[in-house]
């Protein structure tokens, strides 16, 4: 292929994955607020649009439309800078991300994936760490004592659970070979006796699997693991300051992080876009995507379902819970698989 093409093809890419995640982010606190309100015995959205469907439009003009206030005596470059950090960096990290094969046109294969890199699985976990900064820094600039306690809680419990993530995925390497998400997920083909898939939560990998659920849902601070922004004692933790889009701009970071969680589980642990296949090419290609996407949904199911049942921890018993037991039980299972796979 041309460079010009190329770099054609990877723009256009690049604006339908952007357009696709951040449509997705904005109808993801709508599934979010209809799941949990019918968990609860409540509608959810209804008003605006067919099922509220329009929702997530109305809540983008209104924060784009509201005042947007910095209060005097904060540190106003990192204050300005902390929600931008975040939200790039959460974009960011979906671009190498895999959601199908390739597709033939014009002579020309083009795989469905911004750009493929063989550190697929260490560029996205570097990017995702780096977002940190932004909410630890939005609590420090803030120069509010809630929000620094939001910051300080949030940067101790991302890295305290970012080992465990981390250690919880070294079973999957040890099993592929490979840091490329591709390969990753071309070595979960096949199936066992005929009609088991070779997915690696069925392939000795489902304490891994347990272990990177849990500090998935530490790293993106959703309950029962959101004591940084816990209303209860610290008004509203890191972003207590912010207001208008500086403060959508962390939630678009959230969702958009859950989304890139969520993907990195379905190529990890649940056989990327294999599934069944048939019927005509056109077909054949579009139905991998679809089945990426339906276990990508399930995944944020999971999430939202977890929201709506389970309470919140206290801060002592969340980083208990990561240091005395998560951590622990991720290398286990490190050295479980590493005796496994040398036997």
């Amino acid at each position: 292929m041309p460079i010009w093409l190329f770099i054609v093809v990877s723009v256009i890419k690049s604006i339908i994955l952007l357009f696709i995640l951040l449509t997705a982010v904005a109808y993801s606190v709508w599934l979010e607020r209809k799941v949990v309100g019918h968990m609860q015995n409540r509608w959810g959205p209804t008003r605006v649009g067919p099922f509220g469907l329009l929702q997530p439009a109305a809540d983008g003009l209104k924060f784009l439309f509201k005042e947007d206030l910095t209060p005097p005596h904060v540190y106003k470059p990192l204050y300005i800078a902390a929600p931008m950090i975040a939200v790039v960096f959460a974009l960011t990290s979906i671009s190498v991300i895999p959601f199908g094969n390739s597709v033939t046109i014009g002579g020309y294969s083009i795989p469905f994936q911004v750009t493929d890199v063989n550190t697929g699985l260490l560029l996205i976990l570097g990017v995702t760490s780096i977002g940190v900064y932004g909410v630890a820094l939005a609590g420090w600039s803030s120069n509010n004592k809630y929000s620094l306690l939001g910051g300080l809680r949030a940067s101790a419990q991302m890295v305290s659970y970012e080992i465990s993530l981390g250690l919880s995925l070294v079973g999957v390497l040890i099993m592929a070979g490979s840091f490329s998400l591709r390969q990753i997920v071309d070595a979960q083909a096949g199936h066992f006796w005929g009609f088991i898939p070779r997915w690696n939560i069925f392939h000795g990998q489902i304490i891994g699997f347990f272990c990177y659920l849990i500090a998935a849902y530490a790293e993106t601070n959703r309950v029962p693991f959101d004591l940084p922004e816990a209303e209860t004692e610290l008004v509203a933790g890191y972003h207590t300051e912010y207001s208008a889009m500086k403060f959508a701009m962390f939630f678009m970071a959230e969702y958009a992080n859950m989304i890139t969680v969520a993907c990195l589980a379905t190529l990890l642990f649940l056989g990327g876009w294999r599934g069944p296949v048939f019927g005509p090419p056109i077909l054949q290609a579009i139905l991998p995507v679809f089945w990426f996407f339906v276990k990508v949904f399930c995944f944020m199911f999971v999430y939202i379902w977890v929201r709506g049942t389970l309470p919140r921890f206290r801060y002592d018993q969340l980083m208990a819970f990561g240091w005395k037991f998560l951590l622990p039980l991720a290398i286990l299972n490190l050295i479980g698989t590493a005796v496994a796979v040398a036997w």
